[in-house]
C-alpha cells in the first residue's frame, strides 16, 4: 500500500473528525478540548477531541489514531498468522456520544483503515467501521431514522450491503452474558477488501458521512424532554451495560492497549457516570420495561 493511498486515508479522517466536532459544538454551545500524543513505543499517535460537561452532552469523545510498526500483539496474528512478521499502518476515527438527557440515545460510529507489508509480498489491507444506536427510552422514530440512513449509505454499494452489515452489527454489539443487544443496531463491518481500493475507500467515506445526518435529527427532536431523577438513575443503570461491553468484547479496545495506544484516547468511550444494581429489573409495564423490548435484533425498515 502506497505513502500516497495512507495520506489519503489520513487527510479524509481528520477531515471527517472536524466535521463531526463542529456539528456536536455547535450544537451544545461547548467546544471540544484538544490533547496531541504521541506513542512511547512505536511510531504514530494521535489527535483526541473531548467535549466534557456540556449543557447537551455529558461526555462527547471524538478520536483519531494513526499509529504503525513491526511487531502486532499475539491477539491480532493468532487468528491472521499471515500478519507475522510485517510493518502495520492502523488509521481511524472513533466516537462515542453520551448525552445528559436519557431521552437522547447513546451513539458509537467508527471509521478505520489497516494495512500490513513485508518486502516482496503483496500488502495485506481492509477497512472496517460502522456506527450504532443505544437508546434508554427509545422512539420508533428515531430508530426507523437510524436504519433508514445507514441503509441509504449502503445503497450506491449493492442492495444486499445494508442488510449484511445491519445483521453483522446486531450479532457484533450482542452482551453474551445479558442475552440482549446493546441498542438497537445499526452498522457494523471489518476486513472489507473484496472490492477494489477506491470503491472500499468510497464506502469508509459513505458510513463516516452518514453519522451525524443519522444522529442529529434525533439529538434535536429529543434534546428538551423532560426527564425525572427516576429515568437519570435508570439511563446511569443501562450504561453499565455499555462499559461491560467495551471492556468484554469490544475489538478496538483490546487493540489500542496491546499495540501502546493511548490510554485515556481508547478509554474515553467509557461514560463519565455509570451504575450497577445487583440481580435488579424494572417493573413490569413501566417505561424501563418497555426498553428490553427492543434489545434483540429487528427488522426496522
Amino acid at each position: 500500500m502506497s505513502e500516497d493511498h495512507i495520506q489519503r486515508i489520513k487527510d479524509y479522517l481528520l477531515a471527517l473528525q472536524d466535521s463531526i466536532c463542529k456539528a456536536l459544538a455547535d450544537e451544545d454551545g461547548k467546544p471540544f478540548t484538544e490533547d496531541l500524543w504521541q506513542r512511547e513505543q512505536g511510531e504514530g499517535g494521535g489527535r483526541t477531541r473531548v467535549l466534557a460537561q456540556g449543557d447537551l452532552f455529558e461526555q462527547a469523545g471524538v478520536n483519531f489514531s494513526h499509529v504503525s510498526g513491526g511487531q502486532l500483539p499475539a491477539s491480532a496474528t493468532a487468528h491472521r498468522p499471515e500478519l507475522a512478521g510485517r510493518d502495520f499502518d492502523a488509521l481511524g476515527v472513533s466516537l462515542v456520544i453520551h448525552p445528559r438527557n436519557p431521552y437522547v440515545p447513546t451513539s458509537h460510529a467508527n471509521v478505520r483503515f489497516f494495512t500490513a507489508s513485508k518486502p516482496g509480498t503483496e500488502p495485506i489491507w481492509w477497512f472496517g467501521g460502522g456506527f450504532d444506536l443505544t437508546p434508554y427510552y427509545p422512539f420508533d422514530e428515531d430508530c426507523v431514522h437510524w436504519h433508514q440512513t445507514a441503509r441509504a449509505a449502503c445503497e450506491p454499494f449493492g442492495e444486499q450491503v445494508y442488510a449484511r452489515y445491519k445483521k453483522w452489527c446486531d450479532e457484533y454489539f450482542y452482551l453474551k452474558h445479558r442475552e440482549e443487544t446493546r441498542g438497537v443496531g445499526g452498522l457494523f463491518f471489518d476486513d472489507l477488501n473484496q472490492w477494489e481500493f477506491e470503491q472500499c475507500f468510497a464506502f469508509m467515506r459513505s458510513i463516516g458521512d452518514h453519522y451525524i445526518p443519522a444522529y442529529l435529527p434525533i439529538v434535536q427532536r429529543r434534546r428538551d424532554h423532560p426527564y425525572t431523577a427516576t429515568q437519570r438513575d435508570f439511563q446511569l443503570y443501562r450504561r453499565g451495560r455499555y462499559v461491560e461491553f467495551n471492556l468484554v468484547y469490544d475489538r478496538g479496545t483490546l487493540f489500542g492497549l496491546q499495540t501502546g495506544g493511548r490510554t485515556e484516547s481508547i478509554l474515553m468511550s467509557l461514560p463519565p457516570l455509570a451504575a450497577w444494581r445487583y440481580d435488579w429489573h424494572p417493573e413490569p409495564g413501566t417505561e424501563e420495561a418497555r426498553l428490553y423490548d427492543y434489545l434483540q435484533p429487528r427488522d426496522w425498515l
